[in-house]
């Protein structure tokens, strides 16, 4: 593969690449289990440098716990922290989660807003957290820019840098904002299963022949 390749070709790459994971994960999923949008925002803001896997386990409970907006708001700031603790920066996340509790209740009516420009003014909510909560509760399109997705579209060429915001915008120039939720679901997806970072499956993967990061055994 050329390495120098135009916007143009690499949306045209990445429309094809979109096209196969969606067939090798039909099932594909946002990671955080939540059944509201206010789960899926404490959620979201719990997962900053925590697996995905660590954060459903406390919210198993966490969410039983504080069933409210106005549960988190108000109660004692040891008591949430002690059911976070298990997420790592307990002490800051604690105090996120409240103090974005009592915006959502003093400033949005106790609801969860729906534009990012409002999502981002809250406690501990950056754009990454903000898309999630946007593209998988209001089905509002957002490129959700974590771990696996800077890794990946870095190995995929699509993009060559390491700051989230700044590849957001890139992948915004070459991919149709109706394509954006499921260009989320899919790389996270691929990364957890097969583009794992340690161990990368490329002998299995459905994708190698577009990648040029791609290891092809002898």
């Amino acid at each position: 593969m050329a390495r120098i390749e135009s916007r143009a070709a690499r949306s045209q790459r990445l429309g094809t690449i979109l096209d196969r994971l969606a067939a090798a994960y039909p099932d594909a999923r946002v990671g955080l289990d939540f059944t509201t949008p206010l789960e899926l925002l404490i959620a979201t803001i719990l997962s900053a440098q925590c697996t995905d896997e660590r954060v459903n386990i406390v919210t198993k409970s966490l969410f039983k716990q504080f069933p409210t907006v106005h549960d988190y708001a108000e109660a004692p700031i040891e008591q949430l922290e002690e059911a976070v603790r298990t997420t790592g920066f307990y002490k800051n996340k604690a105090r996120n989660v409240q103090l974005c509790c009592r915006q959502l209740i003093s400033e949005f009516g106790g609801e969860v807003p729906r534009s990012l420009e409002e999502l981002v003014t809250l406690a501990g909510v950056g754009r990454k957290t903000a898309n999630c909560v946007l593209s998988n509760c209001f089905d509002i399109p957002g490129l959700t820019v974590d771990t696996h997705v800077t890794r990946i579209s870095n190995l995929l060429g699509l993009v060559s840098d390491q700051d989230a915001v700044k590849i957001e915008f890139e992948l915004m120039k070459i991919l149709n904002s109706e394509r954006w939720n499921e260009f989320d679901r899919l790389i996270i997806n691929h990364g957890r299963r097969t583009c794992i970072a340690r161990r990368p499956q490329c002998d299995r993967c459905a994708i190698a022949d577009l990648c040029p990061s791609a290891v092809q055994k002898p």
